[in-house]
């Protein structure tokens, strides 16, 4: 491959890249949507890039850190999600392993 056609390649390929962590960011600034789209296909550079110019390395690096910052949101996303739907169903149900729900008379009657 060309050194031109080689860098256009990569600079393609962390397109697409990228393309995929700003959906994920997207999706976590916009959490209805997130139910609404299916999950993304795994990203992998296409078949017979060779080496990724050196160049373009600073903008890979940018990219994976954005990919993890995203991940770690998804999973504090996920755990406040989960303990708010644990909190929602003691609220409707009065269910605490060690308190009963409790019970107002009126006594003004």
């Amino acid at each position: 491959m060309t050194a031109p056609g080689w860098r256009a390649a990569w600079t393609a390929a962390l397109d697409e890249l990228e393309a995929d962590v700003v959906q994920v960011e997207t999706l976590l600034g916009d959490d209805h949507r997130l139910r609404d789209l299916a999950a993304a296909d795994p990203w992998a550079p296409p078949d017979g890039l060779g080496a990724l110019p050196l160049d373009l390395r600073p903008r890979a690096d940018a990219i994976l850190a954005r990919q993890i910052a995203a991940a770690q949101a998804i999973s504090r996303a996920l755990v406040a999600t989960r303990r708010q739907a644990d909190l929602a169903a003691r609220v409707e149900t009065g269910a605490r392993s060690d308190h009963p729900r409790p019970v107002y008379v009126d006594h003004s009657l």
